[in-house]
């Protein structure tokens, strides 16, 4: 098999390590790499192979177009162009396929040619593949999961080691775990379009990641720490999606868990992804959510899958994007912070909206209470009715799943 690798970086390399050390096994052949700047990469394996122009790409008679390069433009036409000339296509590109999949996945259905992703979600974690192929006699019913390693990295910083909020993330800048723009990382977006990759393989309908309901990390701070401590929690960043009665409930959130909960259990720059299948329960799936040699062994499994003709069907990219509800509806407890407020006011008010709740401070710096409630709504309703007789200039709500 002839391949063509659109960049030559952390996953790139990681991925010429890897079909280098299955050279005995499989018979793969790296024609050309296309990179911005030679020069970058003159102590690389294959410098003779790189290119500059994507022509000579595609002038090589390649057989699967590897796409490494990330962002929108101009993977979106690369990609497009080598669908069109019926060039299988393996890319790691979720941007793309939370923004594009259906157009890509109809292109190659209309070529017949294979478009395949794995990298694109968890790294090295194999869990596409067991959505669309292993788990095709079950009914996914909802999706737990810490999808990005950055904001994972940050809040096990500040929660292990007290941290604050830009010490942890200067930490995961030094170690590379963090861009030097960590917008989509600490704002939610890198997860979110995870998420909807999940989603839309699970329930077999279209979920668009803007349709989710998304919040980041950056106003987490050490008095949550020091709260989730007390409630016998640790904060993450999960993104959470649940299918019923043909709607989407869908989320991307920092929220309390509990120490006993297996995302509790799941640190630094590590990923978890859990479904739970009708007939086969719930199945955990934890690994290395990015890095040079586990993001390429996703990207080469694909590429055997190609190789092997082994292919399945994606459709559920190309159907309508499905409702999704952003409020939780089932009883849900919630952390609320509240700062520069009328304490005896807004207890009262909780008293009277609330199932139950418990004040875990109130001191002049402010008031903090864990409330108890039938649903998500019982919550956000209490803190209007608060906002509208101005008890209070703002509140900070962290939920708690279990």
């Amino acid at each position: 098999m002839r391949i063509g690798i659109l960049g030559y970086g952390t996953v790139g390399s990681g991925l010429v390590d890897v079909i280098d050390n299955n050279k005995s096994k499989r018979d793969i052949e790296i024609v050309k790499i296309l990179v911005k700047d030679k020069s970058k990469h003159k102590d690389k394996k294959y410098f003779d192979k790189l290119t500059t122009n994507i022509d000579d790409v595609f002038n090589n008679n390649i057989d699967v177009l590897v796409e490494l390069i990330g962002g929108l433009n101009p993977s979106l036409e690369y990609i497009k162009r080598a669908l069109s000339s019926k060039i299988h296509v393996v890319t790691a590109n979720k941007d793309l396929l939370a923004e594009h999949g259906n157009e890509l996945v109809e292109l190659s259905n209309k070529n017949n040619v294979n478009i395949k992703f794995e990298a694109s979600v968890g790294g090295g974690i194999p869990v596409l593949k067991p959505l669309i192929e292993s788990l095709e006699g079950n009914s996914i019913d909802s999706i737990y999961a810490i999808l990005n390693g950055t904001t994972n990295f940050i809040l096990s910083k500040m929660y292990n080691e007290s941290l604050s909020y830009d010490d942890a993330l200067k930490q995961a800048q030094i170690l590379g775990f963090a861009e030097a723009n960590p917008d989509s990382d600490v704002l939610g977006y890198d997860a979110a379009r995870k998420l909807s990759i999940l989603s839309t393989l699970a329930y077999n309908n279209r979920v668009y990641w803007k349709d989710l309901y998304l919040e980041g990390i950056t106003d987490i701070d050490a008095k949550d720490m020091e709260y989730a401590k007390q409630l016998n929690c640790k904060i993450k960043l999960v993104g959470q999606s649940r299918y019923e009665d043909d709607v989407v409930s869908a989320s991307v959130r920092p929220v309390l868990v509990g120490n006993e909960s297996i995302l509790a259990m799941v640190d630094n720059e590590f990923n978890i992804v859990v479904v739970n299948g009708d007939s086969v329960g719930e199945l955990s799936f934890v690994g290395k959510g990015a890095g040079k040699l586990a993001t390429g062994s996703a990207v080469y499994s694909d590429l055997l899958d190609i190789l092997d003709n082994r292919s399945a069907s994606i459709n559920s990219f190309t159907k309508s994007r499905v409702k999704v509800n952003k409020i939780v509806k089932n009883k849900c407890s919630a952390l609320l912070r509240f700062k520069d407020c009328q304490k005896d006011e807004i207890i009262h008010v909780i008293k009277e909206c609330m199932q139950n709740y418990d004040i875990l401070n109130d001191d002049d710096d402010e008031l903090a209470i864990m409330v108890h409630a039938n649903s998500e709504y019982e919550i956000n309703n209490s803190l209007c009715v608060i906002k509208d007789k101005g008890y209070c200039v703002g509140v900070n709500k962290l939920l708690k799943i279990s």
